[in-house]
Formats: structure tokens, C-alpha cells, sequence
């Protein structure tokens, strides 16, 4: 999942790319405004797909971010793309996640289906997840470098240092036929944030028992918990360091998404703080990790695009608010957020290219359409 970097990550020196002196950090305490592009490779085609052509997925320390470029699993520091070395380099993936140490967790697409990898910024080669499922593109690391994401048994699965140190129950209150579909989030604090999905048709009956919701694995220990959904099915993508998480409700069909936060102690089935005021639809993706940023994006059903996506944001409490396109009447959407008021995500320029971003100083550029 899209983590974002506390302030105090970010001070934490990147060995070999970036040091505490760096001018790179001095020109983010300054912060001036901007949509900057980064460099890319490849394929920049767009399409309304969870298999991107580019985009930023998550921001490190400083000037590092992570995602993918022209189908490949990239990092950038500063603007200066850099392919992930693969083994195969015609193999295609995303680089997901990566934490305040420079480790990242990625996905690979593969004759065997879609696998996890870990990677140190600047080694040599990526780690192999044994028995990971990149399948739902989700996975997500903390600074501890705990990487947690689903196995192919359909287990929530916590991995370290290449290896599988825990499984993740289905909390002890849920029904027969449930299992875990998605894993997508871990704090610094060890709280894992995933779905479960119940599918069972009761033998006596012939009653089909279904729905979907949110759970929580605390990171103190105690026993994994089911959250209330919003009455729809809830997608949780992402917390902070205070548990408060951010996800989307899915009405159906199509793309009817509200944007969702559950707020703590998480007792109750959260809130929307309803769409942006140009758009329908919407979803949050990432909160920073201390600063209660949110970010996603804003759509409309994709045979009624009166208006292309567009990059969201709320700053804590209040509407969401729209972040500046590339260009006038091209789509944009946002997926990463950190504390130092940085926004990563993709958008599409005047010529029809897909190129990934950063908004920085994002709060300060996101406005309300039509003011």
C-alpha cells in the first residue's frame, strides 16, 4: 500500500543516495509549489486500469519515490528515474511501497502469475517473496521492514528480511467461508489494516452467506477485529500512526466510490466527507503518516466522463479539494502522500502522455472547482 514517511523518517539518512546535509532536503523545508514531473521510460500510454503505464505509488526520505514507468518497477531520486534490476528485464511490475530506510516492496508479473519482491535502494538485485500473491497489487512495508501483503493461500502474510515470519487470522467472530482478500497497510506502531470476504452457502439451507469488511490486526497483540462497513462494501487502503484509515465505499455498479475514513477507536462504520463538488465519485488512497492528509482521486462513472479524473485532497477535516492538473482537461490522480506536504501520483500532459508527479507544497496548491 501507498505508506507515506513521518517527518522523522524523512530525516533518516538513505545511505548512498541520500545524506542529511543533501540539497535536496534543504529545498524541501523551503518548499515551493510546483507539479513536478519526473523522469520516465517507456510505454506512456493512459488507461483507467490498475496496471499503470507510470505513476508514483509511495515517498521515501528526501527526494526518493517509488512506483512504476513504462510498466517496469522504477525509483526516482530527485527526477532521475531508476529501473529496479531484474533478472528478466523484459518482465513487468510496480514498485509499491517503501519505508524510511530506502527498503522496497514491489510486484512482478510473471508466467507463474504476479509475485512480491523486496529491494534496497541501489543494491544489486531484489529479494523474492516465498508464497506471495501480487495479484490485488497490494502490499505495504513499515520502518521496522515488516512487508505485509496476502500469500497464495489466501492468508494475510507478514514477510522480514525475505522471509515469512507471521500469518494473519481471520478475526475469531467471523462467519464460515471467510477468508482474507487483501492486505494493504502497516504503521510504524505494527497496526496491519487488510479485507476479508465471506463466500458460503450453508449445507442445510442452501443459504448464500457474502459480504465483505474491513479488519484490523492490532499491533499490540491483541485479537484480530472486524470493523464496521459502511453498509456497502468498505475498501481500506491505507493509516497513520493514529489508526485512523482512509479507504473508498463502493455502492456498485461501476465506479460509484465515495471517499471513507474510519476515525479512532474505529467503533463505528466511519464517514464520508462526500465527493469533490465537480465530480460523483471518488477515493481516498494514502494518509500521511502524523499530518491527516488524505489523497485519491475524484471520477465519473467511465461511460458518463463529463470530466477527466482528477487528483483529490483533504487536509484533515473539511471538503476535499482538487489538486492542479498538468494540462486543462487532462486526467490526474494521486496515490501517495507524506507529512512534508508532498502528493505523488500520475498525470497526463497536453500531448496525451501519462507522466508521473509530485505536487509539492500540495495543501497549498489544492482548491475548490469553481471558486
Amino acid at each position: 500500500m501507498r505508506r507515506s514517511m513521518s517527518a522523522a523518517g524523512a530525516a533518516v539518512v538513505l545511505a548512498g543516495l541520500i545524506t542529511a546535509a543533501s540539497p535536496a532536503l534543504a529545498a524541501e523545508a523551503k518548499c515551493t509549489p510546483k507539479i513536478q514531473v519526473l523522469g520516465s521510460i517507456g510505454d506512456e500510454s493512459y488507461a483507467r486500469d490498475v496496471r499503470r503505464s507510470q505513476g508514483v505509488f509511495d515517498l521515501g526520505a528526501g527526494d526518493l519515490a517509488v512506483g512504476v514507468s513504462g510498466y517496469k518497477p522504477v525509483y526516482w531520486t530527485g527526477t532521475t528515474v531508476h529501473r529496479v534490476p531484474l533478472a528478466d528485464p523484459d518482465q513487468t511490475g510496480q514498485v509499491l511501497a517503501v519505508n524510511a530506510h530506502g527498503l522496497m516492496v514491489g510486484v512482478l508479473h510473471g508466467s507463474g502469475g504476479a509475485s512480491l519482491f523486496t529491494y534496497q535502494a541501489g543494491a544489486a538485485a531484489i529479494t523474492p517473496l516465498p508464497d506471495s500473491d501480487g495479484s490485488e497489487y497490494e502490499a505495504d512495508i513499515n520502518d521496522a521492514g515488516y512487508v505485509v501483503s496476502r500469500s497464495r493461500s489466501w492468508i494475510g502474510t507478514v514477510w522480514k528480511d525475505g522471509r515469512k515470519v507471521r500469518e494473519l487470522p481471520v478475526p475469531a467472530d467471523a462467519g464460515p467461508g471467510t477468508r482474507i482478500t487483501m492486505v494493504t497497510g502497516i504503521n510504524n506502531q505494527g497496526d496491519i489494516l487488510g479485507m476479508a470476504a465471506q463466500d458460503y452457502e450453508v449445507p442445510e439451507t442452501g443459504a448464500h452467506l457474502e459480504g465483505t469488511y474491513p479488519v484490523l490486526w492490532p499491533g499490540d497483540g491483541t485479537a484480530a477485529r472486524q470493523l464496521a462497513p459502511t453498509g456497502n462494501e468498505s475498501h481500506v487502503q491505507d493509516l497513520d500512526e493514529s489508526r485512523r484509515i482512509v479507504g473508498y465505499d463502493w455502492a456498485g455498479p461501476w465506479h460509484e466510490y465515495a471517499p471513507w475514513v474510519w476515525e479512532p477507536p474505529l467503533t463505528g462504520p466511519g464517514t464520508s466527507p462526500g465527493a469533490l463538488s465537480s465530480h460523483p465519485y471518488g477515493t481516498f488512497e494514502a494518509i500521511s503518516a502524523t499530518t491527516n492528509v488524505s489523497v485519491g482521486t475524484a471520477k465519473f462513472h467511465p461511460d458518463e466522463m463529463t470530466l477527466p479524473d482528477q487528483a483529490l485532497l483533504r487536509a484533515g477535516s473539511g471538503p476535499v479539494k482538487a489538486l492542479p492538473r498538468l494540462a486543462a482537461g487532462k486526467a490526474s490522480m494521486a496515490d501517495a502522500v507524506s507529512d512534508a506536504d508532498r502528493v505523488g501520483g500520475a498525470a497526463v500532459n497536453a500531448k496525451g502522455r501519462l507522466k508521473p508527479v509530485i505536487w509539492t507544497c500540495a495543501t497549498e496548491q489544492a482548491y475548490n472547482p469553481g471558486s
